[in-house]
């Protein structure tokens, strides 16, 4: 059993649910001056995170141009209207739902424990689970309290997802990093991981200003973490490579001995490789042609290919299921990699020349087996793109693809298609909307 896991059963007894994902929180939560360890119930927020693994990978990925779906209703994810509603059972309910009770967990440990570093994990999940809800819903219902009202509706309302960044997110990362330590624990936030998260939250807002001291400070400071980048591609996915692996800077973990809330809620590795019949071969062959692409521009044979595809480009391999080891991969937060190329996307967006920027993907492209990109590419908009183009392939099958192309406005290009700004998102479960009476309301175009 994993070592975030090592107290969760105990807790999961405790928990409950009543009406709909906001009214759930252990029920000794009234009586809290008696409860003076709480390690379990911070251990309970982590186990939450489980339900949000599939649901983040099929978004990132088949919403995108990188994997597509063959069966109806699932082939919803590339029609951009408001048919993805018939999807809430699978994806955005117990997304939704995990997320929140993840929230109330951490809620009790912020009000009650007297452990700095408990409390610095709780507000880094807690930051965590509402950039995951402003991601994928935008404006979402805001409660930061372990004891929520049962009949205050009020408090269901949905708040602006710029409230919610500027209220909740950012202070909570802030606090987070001051109160983490920066080594990095298995399983566990660390300060890093806080910094980490919060240049992505600057970069996903637009401003690359306050994101670059944030993601400078993870790529200078990487080392004394004792993260770098692994020597070769292929040793970083896989349940065998996740001990020790000094690239991974946080990670969702999941353990076959624990029994996930929902049964598809951490198989995200099944629907790559192509072992559920709604997608059998899941691959977009415009990924094929990125990799080509990158083949053709790089001057040789990009490495990451044969690790992230099939040998008939069908299928994605890259949590590879053999050895019967396909339940036990971590899903991938937030590696050393991503915050590499983010830091040079800001750098970029900042106004700096293409001479200092490119030569931060050296490493990355030389992993690849690719020439660097120094002299080859020189405006901002062609080193965006590059880097943009970079984060695909580096970045494939890790559930970065669909935000990615939202948060830099390439949704239209990359996709080769008009899509309505609605579809950015995605729709709200309507459980969550009939239980409230409306007072939770729906995305405009579902």
């Amino acid at each position: 059993m994993k070592t975030v896991y090592k107290s969760v059963l105990g807790v999961l007894l405790l928990l409950t649910a009543c009406d709909n994902d906001l009214d759930q929180f252990p029920p000794n939560i009234a009586s809290s001056d008696s409860l003076t360890d709480f390690e379990g119930v911070l251990n309970a927020a982590y186990y939450y995170q489980l339900g949000t693994v599939t649901p983040m990978a099929i978004m990132g990925e088949f919403r995108a141009d990188n994997a597509f779906m063959f069966e109806p209703p699932f082939t919803e994810f590339d029609e951009y209207d408001n048919g993805l509603t018939a999807m809430e059972d699978q994806f955005f309910g117990p997304f939704y739902t995990a997320l929140y009770r993840s929230i109330l967990s951490v809620n009790n440990v912020i009000e009650n424990s007297t452990d700095a570093t408990e409390i610095g994990e709780a507000k880094f999940l807690r930051a965590l689970s509402y950039f995951k809800l402003v991601q994928v819903f935008g404006d979402v219902t805001v409660n930061l309290s372990a004891t929520p009202s049962l009949t205050d509706t009020s408090i269901l309302v949905r708040q602006p997802a710029s409230e919610v960044y500027d209220n909740v997110i950012i202070p909570d990362l802030q606090d987070a990093i001051a109160a983490l330590d920066i080594e990095i624990m298995d399983g566990r936030a660390s300060r890093l991981a806080a910094q980490s998260l919060l240049g992505k939250v600057y970069a996903f807002r637009g401003d690359y200003a306050s994101a670059e001291p944030q993601l400078a400070a993870v790529v200078e400071g990487a080392e004394a973490a004792g993260i770098s980048l692994i020597a070769n591609f292929n040793e970083i996915f896989g349940a065998e490579f996740e001990v020790g692996n000094s690239e991974i800077i946080f990670s969702t973990q999941i353990s076959s001995s624990i029994t996930d809330e929902y049964t598809f809620g951490s198989d995200f590795w099944n629907w790559f490789v192509g072992d559920d019949s709604k997608s059998d071969f899941p691959v977009d062959q415009d990924l094929v042609a990125a990799f080509d692409a990158s083949d053709a521009n790089g001057g040789g044979i990009d490495l990451r290919r044969a690790v992230t595809l099939n040998d008939d480009g069908l299928t994605a391999i890259k949590f590879p299921k053999e050895g019967g080891l396909g339940p036990e991969h971590d899903w991938i937060e937030i590696r050393l990699a991503d915050i590499i190329l983010l830091y040079a996307e800001t750098l970029n967006e900042n106004g700096a020349p293409a001479s200092t920027v490119l030569p931060l993907l050296d490493d990355i492209r030389a992993r690849a087996g690719l020439n660097s990109l120094t002299g080859t590419v020189n405006t901002q908009a062609e080193v965006r793109q590059a880097i943009l183009d970079e984060r695909r392939l580096e970045l494939a099958f890790e559930g970065h693809r669909w935000f990615d192309l939202v948060r830099t406005g390439a949704v239209d290009a990359e996709m080769g298609e008009t899509i309505n700004p609605n579809y950015h998102v995605f729709p709200i479960p309507v459980s969550e909307i009939l239980a409230t009476d409306g007072v939770i309301t729906q995305n405009a175009g579902y």
